[in-house]
């Protein structure tokens, strides 16, 4: 049976086709069932064949570089997948899976290429749909990619964060107040108040006490300090990979925008060139 074509109205990818362009569209789709469990299809397999969801849901999934499945996103009714290899032709970069008893339409690769053909509008209407997904896909990548700091949060230790919250104090106006206090308070207590008390002050001038525990705090601290600097490089190159995933995958997103479009572009031109009178 085929679909309805204010069915297609509320599809993203068809909303730019007018009433006759949907129904030319909706002629040549057809019903498709999967029971839950399902797999309708799995990531490399060959595709060709665009699915619009009636009832259910389909999980679209990929394989990670560690070998884990990532769920790219969960469909419902209304939505759509399978369009980008119903125009190049090329493999399925994501597996679909039923979670429900699925019910769809399915376009075909071949009859939908025959209707561009035909009709140069609506060629020209499903690259302007496909601009916008592409946009949308874009996005949601960016959105997907881990926070560079939960991830240093993630792996960070115990001492990192002592080292971390260690240095961030002494070198902070607030240690800088604090350790001249003492100072002042140290120097004033033995050189004032102490000198002319009991047995003298604990730490006369030239304050040797003084000066043993200076050494000592900067025998601790610089060690310290130079173990957060370590970890701010980390912390950094973690962040300079994320950068680098999100540009790459954008770029890689982009280029093949670009070859969907000189396809289409093509298709329109070898129509163009076949009219008669040319």
């Amino acid at each position: 049976m085929p679909a309805r074509p204010e069915m297609l109205e509320g599809i993203p990818f068809f909303q730019t086709l007018d009433g006759d362009e949907r129904a030319a569209v909706a002629a040549l789709m057809k019903e498709a069932r999967f029971p839950r469990g399902a797999t309708v299809f799995r990531e490399k397999d060959e595709g060709g064949v665009l699915y619009v969801i009636r009832g259910g849901k389909v999980e679209l999934s990929v394989i990670g570089e560690d070998g884990e499945k990532v769920v790219v996103d969960v469909l419902e009714p209304g939505e759509f997948f399978g369009e980008m290899s119903l125009l190049d032709g090329g493999g399925r970069s994501t597996s679909a899976v039923a979670l429900e008893d699925v019910q769809t339409y399915s376009l075909a690769r071949e009859e939908f290429l025959g209707l561009l053909r035909r009709r140069a509008d609506v060629a020209l209407d499903v690259m302007a749909a496909l601009a916008r997904r592409f946009r949308k896909t874009d996005e949601l990548l960016r959105r997907r990619m881990p926070n560079p700091n939960k991830v240093v949060r993630q792996r960070e230790t115990f001492g990192e964060r002592v080292a971390d919250s260690v240095a961030k104090f002494g070198g902070s106006w607030s240690f800088i107040f604090s350790f001249a206090g003492v100072l002042l308070s140290w120097i004033a207590v033995n050189a004032i108040l102490l000198r002319n008390v009991g047995n003298g002050p604990f730490d006369p001038y030239p304050f040797i006490l003084l000066n043993l525990f200076l050494s000592m705090l900067a025998a601790i601290q610089a060690p310290v300090i130079m173990m957060s600097q370590n970890r701010q490089d980390a912390k950094d190159r973690i962040r300079s990979e994320l950068d680098y995933q999100v540009n790459l995958k954008a770029e890689l997103e982009i280029m093949q925008l670009h070859e969907k479009f000189d396809r289409l572009q093509q298709e329109l031109l070898e129509r163009e060139a076949g009219r008669p009178g040319r």
